[in-house]
């Protein structure tokens, strides 16, 4: 795994030792939702801060901004979700990680009422409200719905909710499963609750895009979501309930 240091790297920062958040944000090959994020995190992150973005193509990394608050990197990974946030959690510095997919928003709270929860809560899963972007279906904000609610009752936030935790909750889970093709935040989340580390809500929203939606159309990949969902929840859920009895 190739790391650089980013143009506008805080070098006091980089010097100073543990930080307390490293936030890893993994990007796809050609991804370009990125930039927004970048400048959201770059303005409001606290100076004991990193952002690491990890690309799937190591030989292609960008320019980056030089103006920021944080500590800014970038690092190569395997393709692949699971791999590239596991290369970005090895990588980073932060007593908490904060998983963030590119194509989210920050919400005028949501620094905020992380830096309350990383303060307050010592050990735990957190977990953000959902809500959608303007560039999908209207029919979306029922999907932000469901999932806050599946979230909140069910105890299943999912990877575009901004999964955090401290870091050595992260290690000692196993990190991400690299063996799937989708739902490894579901699966972690999974292995979290088994491990009785308690899912919590952080008290604030994320926003993300509701592109999928507008491009595959809102039924069809509702319906897929849910079948997805429920095949791989339903045999975690009979493995908590034999691992508790």
């Amino acid at each position: 795994m190739n790391a650089s240091p980013a143009s506008g790297i805080d070098q006091d920062t980089a010097a100073a030792g543990p930080l307390r958040l490293s936030v890893v944000v993994p990007l796809a090959p050609g991804e370009s939702a990125w930039r927004p994020l970048l400048d959201q995190l770059a303005e409001g992150l606290p100076h004991d801060s990193e952002v690491i973005l990890v690309h799937a193509d190591a030989q292609a990394l960008p320019p980056l901004p030089s103006s920021t608050r944080s500590t800014l990197r970038q690092i190569g990974s395997p393709p692949g979700r699971a791999r590239q946030q596991n290369s970005g959690a090895q990588a980073a510095r932060g007593r908490w990680l904060w998983f963030v997919h590119a194509d989210s928003r920050l919400q005028p709270e949501t620094l905020a009422a992380l830096q309350r929860f990383t303060q307050r809560a010592d050990d735990a899963l957190g977990f953000f409200d959902l809500s959608f972007s303007r560039d999908g279906p209207r029919l979306a904000a029922l999907n932000a719905c469901g999932a806050n609610l599946r979230s909140h009752w069910l105890k299943m936030p999912f990877g575009d909710q901004g999964l955090l935790l401290p870091a050595h909750r992260f290690t000692a889970l196993g990190g991400f499963d690299e063996r799937v093709r989708y739902g490894e935040d579901h699966l972690l989340v999974w292995t979290a609750r088994r491990a009785g580390l308690p899912i919590v809500g952080v008290g604030a929203a994320l926003q993300t895009s509701a592109r999928k939606y507008a491009r595959h159309g809102w039924w069809r990949t509702t319906t897929r979501h849910l079948w997805l969902t429920l095949i791989q929840a339903w045999p975690q859920w009979r493995r908590l309930r034999r691992e508790r009895r």
